[in-house]
């Protein structure tokens, strides 16, 4: 097995920390775990905007088409 060093802020290394005393685990092994699962899913552990996870609710609600245009309806928005 090959050797790998690396810096981290200090914020990180006790989340890392805390998290092999949890499960028990070297830092190492927590460290090669997130490694492989991030291999895994590859692009998609990037986060995405709102707008790319909810494209595909675009359109599927129902109700009046006037809601943003329609004084009436605003009256007592935010209230």
């Amino acid at each position: 097995m090959k050797t790998l060093s690396l810096k981290v802020p200090e914020t990180l290394n006790e989340q890392l920390e805390e998290l092999a005393r949890e499960t028990r685990r070297s830092k190492s092994m927590v460290i090669r775990m997130a490694i492989e699962e991030y291999g895994r899913r590859g692009k998609r552990a990037e986060p995405k905007s709102f707008l790319a996870q909810a494209r595909d609710l675009a359109g599927s609600v129902e109700g009046p088409t006037d809601l943003s245009t329609n004084l009436r309806r605003l009256r007592d928005y935010g209230r």
